[in-house]
C-alpha cells in the first residue's frame, strides 16, 4: 500500500522538482540559501544508478533555469556504490563536471558507517579534481571523526558537521548525547580555525548559543560560517538568524522515496509524530 504524501508534507518538499521550487522561492525571498536533496539510498542496479545520476544532472540544470539560491546534496549508494567503487567514481565526476560547468556545488552526504571510508576516499579524488565544487558531511558522535576533521581540515576541505542519524553500535559512536556535543563543539573549533567557511548542522540550541559565544569571544565574523536546519524544522529560528547577521541554509528533501527519510524524522521526537496526527485528523 502506498502511504498518501500528505503524511510526510511537514518534512518532504514535494515529490517532484515542481512541487518543491516554489516553497524553494519563498525561503530564498526571506534571505534562507537551501540545499536540495532528492531522497533515496541504496540502489542496487546500474539502470537506476545511471537513472539517478541523470535525475542530479537535471536538477542542477533546473536549479540554475530557476534562479534559486541552492545546492545539492547526493547520497553515493544512489550513484552505485553499492555495485562498485569505480562505477560509482565515474557518476560522481559526470556530476561534478555539470557542477562546475554551472558554477554550482555538490554535498556528498554521509550515510552509516559502512559507507565512512569509503565516502572519505571518494571525497578526497573529487576534492582533489572539482575543489570548491564538492563537499562533505562529517558526523560527530563516531569515535573515528576525531582523527577525520583533522585530516579533512588539513586538507580545506567544505566540511558540514551533523550530531549523526544513524543508529550505530557503542564501539563507534558514543552514545551519551552531552558527550557527542562536547565532541561536536570541539570538532567545530577546528574546522572555524583551519577551514574558510564550516557548515554548522544542528537544531541544538547549546550547541547554537555556544557558536555563537565562540565565534564571538575569537573574532570569527558572521560571513565566515553558516547554520543549517532540516525543512519544516524551526524556520522562525532560521529567519532570526539571518535578522541577526548570520548566515542560514535549510536542507529541502523532495522526490517519491520519501518515505525512509519521513520515518526517521518521526522517531526523532514525540512532537513531530503529534504533528503528523493531528494533520491527518484536520478537514
Amino acid at each position: 500500500m502506498k502511504l498518501p504524501f500528505a503524511l510526510a508534507k511537514r518534512f518532504v518538499a514535494g515529490e517532484s522538482f515542481e512541487d518543491a521550487a516554489p516553497k524553494v522561492e519563498k525561503l530564498n525571498n526571506k534571505e534562507i540559501k537551501i540545499t536540495l536533496d532528492l531522497l533515496g539510498e541504496n540502489v542496487e542496479d546500474r539502470d537506476t544508478a545511471d537513472e539517478t545520476v541523470e535525475s542530479y544532472i537535471d536538477l542542477l540544470k533546473s536549479i540554475n533555469e530557476a534562479g534559486l539560491d541552492s545546492t545539492i546534496s547526493i547520497k553515493l549508494t544512489m550513484m552505485g556504490l553499492d555495485i562498485d567503487y569505480a562505477y560509482c567514481k565515474d557518476n560522481l565526476f559526470q556530476l561534478l563536471e555539470v557542477a562546475r560547468e554551472n558554477d554550482q556545488f555538490v554535498r556528498i552526504d554521509m550515510e552509516g558507517t559502512d559507507y565512512t571510508q569509503v565516502t572519505i576516499d571518494l571525497f578526497k579524488e573529487a576534492f582533489e579534481e572539482f575543489g570548491k565544487h564538492v563537499g562533505i558531511v562529517i558526523q560527530a558522535y563516531l569515535y573515528r571523526t576525531k582523527e577525520d576533521i583533522e585530516d579533512l581540515a588539513e586538507l580545506g576541505a567544505d566540511v558540514r558537521i551533523c550530531k549523526g542519524a544513524y543508529s550505530e553500535p557503542a564501539d563507534l559512536a558514543i552514545q551519551d548525547m552531552d558527550k557527542i556535543r562536547e565532541a561536536y563543539k570541539e570538532y567545530t573549533k577546528v574546522l572555524l580555525e583551519k577551514t574558510d567557511y564550516p557548515r554548522i548542522a544542528t537544531h541544538d540550541d547549546e550547541i547554537i548559543n555556544w557558536v555563537k559565544r565562540y565565534t564571538k569571544q575569537h573574532d570569527i565574523g558572521k560571513d565566515r560560517f553558516e547554520f543549517q536546519m532540516l525543512y519544516g524544522l524551526r524556520q522562525e529560528t532560521m529567519e532570526e538568524f539571518v535578522e541577526d547577521g548570520y548566515n542560514a541554509r535549510i536542507y529541502v528533501p523532495f522526490g517519491t522515496m520519501w518515505f525512509p527519510y519521513f520515518k526517521r524524522r518521526l522517531m526523532e521526537r514525540k512532537e513531530n509524530i503529534w504533528f503528523v496526527l493531528s494533520t491527518m485528523f484536520k478537514k
